[in-house]
Protein backbone atom coordinates (compact mmCIF):
# COMPACT_ATOMS: atom_id res chain seq x y z
CA UNK A 1 0.00 0.00 0.00
CA UNK A 2 1.51 3.60 -0.99
CA UNK A 3 -0.20 6.47 0.84
CA UNK A 4 0.92 10.07 1.64
CA UNK A 5 3.17 10.13 4.68
CA UNK A 6 1.51 12.10 7.90
CA UNK A 7 3.16 15.30 9.51
CA UNK A 8 3.62 12.79 13.13
CA UNK A 9 5.63 10.52 10.35
CA UNK A 10 8.68 12.91 9.22
CA UNK A 11 11.40 11.59 12.07
CA UNK A 12 10.53 7.70 10.60
CA UNK A 13 10.83 9.32 7.09
CA UNK A 14 13.93 10.53 7.74
CA UNK A 15 14.82 7.43 10.10
CA UNK A 16 14.19 5.14 6.94
CA UNK A 17 15.78 7.13 4.14
CA UNK A 18 19.03 6.66 6.34
CA UNK A 19 18.94 3.50 6.47
CA UNK A 20 18.73 2.82 3.16
CA UNK A 21 20.78 5.42 1.60
CA UNK A 22 23.56 5.62 4.80
CA UNK A 23 25.54 1.97 3.34
CA UNK A 24 25.67 3.04 -0.11
CA UNK A 25 26.60 6.23 -0.33
CA UNK A 26 29.31 6.10 2.87
CA UNK A 27 31.19 3.75 1.78
CA UNK A 28 31.46 5.44 -2.10
CA UNK A 29 31.21 9.12 -0.99
CA UNK A 30 32.84 8.95 2.51
CA UNK A 31 28.98 11.16 3.76
CA UNK A 32 25.34 11.03 4.18
CA UNK A 33 23.52 12.48 1.19
CA UNK A 34 20.90 15.19 2.07
CA UNK A 35 17.65 12.76 1.27
CA UNK A 36 19.79 10.35 4.96
CA UNK A 37 19.41 13.79 7.05
CA UNK A 38 17.08 16.51 6.23
CA UNK A 39 14.22 17.32 7.92
CA UNK A 40 11.33 16.05 5.64
CA UNK A 41 8.26 17.83 7.93
CA UNK A 42 7.92 20.43 5.28
CA UNK A 43 7.87 17.88 2.59
CA UNK A 44 5.27 16.10 4.06
CA UNK A 45 3.50 18.99 4.74
CA UNK A 46 3.56 19.89 0.99
CA UNK A 47 1.97 16.23 -0.02
CA UNK A 48 5.67 15.48 -1.76
CA UNK A 49 6.07 11.85 0.73
CA UNK A 50 4.79 9.11 0.22
CA UNK A 51 4.91 5.73 1.86
CA UNK A 52 4.65 2.36 0.75
CA UNK A 53 3.60 -0.33 3.65
CA UNK A 54 3.71 -3.83 3.96
CA UNK A 55 2.08 -5.90 6.48
CA UNK A 56 1.07 -2.53 7.99
CA UNK A 57 5.27 -1.51 8.34
CA UNK A 58 6.95 1.30 6.30
CA UNK A 59 9.09 -0.79 3.92
CA UNK A 60 9.96 2.51 1.78
CA UNK A 61 9.81 6.10 0.83
CA UNK A 62 8.84 8.69 -2.41
CA UNK A 63 9.44 11.83 -2.53
CA UNK A 64 7.98 13.55 -5.75
CA UNK A 65 8.89 17.10 -6.28
CA UNK A 66 6.22 19.28 -8.59
CA UNK A 67 7.74 21.64 -11.02
CA UNK A 68 6.34 23.77 -13.68
CA UNK A 69 7.00 21.48 -16.59
CA UNK A 70 7.48 17.99 -15.07
CA UNK A 71 7.22 15.63 -11.90
CA UNK A 72 10.38 14.86 -9.81
CA UNK A 73 11.26 11.85 -8.43
CA UNK A 74 13.18 13.29 -5.31
CA UNK A 75 13.86 10.08 -3.69
CA UNK A 76 13.24 6.56 -3.39
CA UNK A 77 14.32 5.10 -0.48
CA UNK A 78 13.90 1.42 0.76
CA UNK A 79 15.08 -0.56 3.57
CA UNK A 80 17.53 -2.99 2.94
CA UNK A 81 15.42 -5.87 4.61
CA UNK A 82 12.74 -5.33 1.83
CA UNK A 83 15.01 -4.14 -1.22
CA UNK A 84 15.10 -7.08 -4.19
CA UNK A 85 10.95 -7.39 -4.02
CA UNK A 86 10.44 -5.26 -7.36
CA UNK A 87 9.16 -2.43 -4.55
CA UNK A 88 11.65 0.71 -6.90
CA UNK A 89 9.31 -0.48 -9.47
CA UNK A 90 5.95 -0.29 -7.51
CA UNK A 91 7.06 3.03 -6.49
CA UNK A 92 8.52 4.37 -10.00
CA UNK A 93 4.86 2.94 -11.35
CA UNK A 94 3.18 5.01 -8.75
CA UNK A 95 4.82 8.02 -9.54
CA UNK A 96 4.17 8.24 -13.55
CA UNK A 97 0.56 7.80 -12.30
CA UNK A 98 0.72 10.89 -10.21
CA UNK A 99 2.57 12.83 -12.77
CA UNK A 100 -0.16 11.60 -15.38
CA UNK A 101 -3.09 12.52 -12.94
CA UNK A 102 -0.94 16.10 -12.81
CA UNK A 103 -1.17 16.50 -16.76
CA UNK A 104 2.58 16.29 -17.15
CA UNK A 105 4.29 14.33 -20.25
CA UNK A 106 7.38 13.34 -18.83
CA UNK A 107 8.69 12.43 -15.26
CA UNK A 108 12.36 12.75 -14.17
CA UNK A 109 14.71 12.14 -11.98
CA UNK A 110 18.57 12.05 -11.35
CA UNK A 111 21.18 9.94 -9.63
CA UNK A 112 24.55 9.44 -9.22
CA UNK A 113 26.92 8.22 -11.85
CA UNK A 114 28.44 5.61 -8.86
CA UNK A 115 24.90 4.42 -8.47
CA UNK A 116 24.70 1.41 -11.20
CA UNK A 117 22.34 -0.25 -9.24
CA UNK A 118 19.59 2.64 -9.53
CA UNK A 119 20.93 3.18 -12.97
CA UNK A 120 19.78 -0.25 -14.11
CA UNK A 121 16.39 -0.43 -12.05
CA UNK A 122 15.41 3.43 -14.33
CA UNK A 123 16.56 2.52 -17.68
CA UNK A 124 14.38 -1.25 -17.02
CA UNK A 125 11.33 1.38 -15.78
CA UNK A 126 11.80 3.40 -19.60
CA UNK A 127 14.16 6.48 -18.10
CA UNK A 128 16.67 7.92 -20.39
CA UNK A 129 20.00 9.93 -19.70
CA UNK A 130 18.98 13.11 -20.89
CA UNK A 131 22.17 14.95 -19.58
CA UNK A 132 25.15 15.26 -16.96
CA UNK A 133 26.17 17.61 -14.20
CA UNK A 134 28.16 18.57 -11.85
CA UNK A 135 27.42 17.15 -8.37
CA UNK A 136 26.73 20.56 -6.28
CA UNK A 137 28.73 19.37 -3.28
CA UNK A 138 30.84 16.25 -4.25
CA UNK A 139 33.68 17.78 -6.70
CA UNK A 140 34.73 15.63 -9.92
CA UNK A 141 31.54 13.70 -9.57
CA UNK A 142 28.02 13.97 -11.87
CA UNK A 143 25.13 13.73 -11.32
CA UNK A 144 23.18 12.24 -14.27
CA UNK A 145 19.24 13.88 -15.51
CA UNK A 146 16.54 11.16 -16.79
CA UNK A 147 13.61 11.01 -18.12
CA UNK A 148 10.76 9.02 -19.13
CA UNK A 149 7.94 9.97 -21.72
CA UNK A 150 4.45 8.75 -20.62
CA UNK A 151 1.92 7.62 -22.78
Amino acid sequence: MIRPALPSEAQLVRELSAEAYLPAYLSLFGRAPMPAIEDYAPRIARGEVWLCEIDNQAAAVLVLETKPSHLLVYSIAIRPACQGRGLAAELLAFADARAKQMGFADIRLYTNEKMLRNLRIYRKAGYREIGRRPHPSIPGLELIDMAKALD
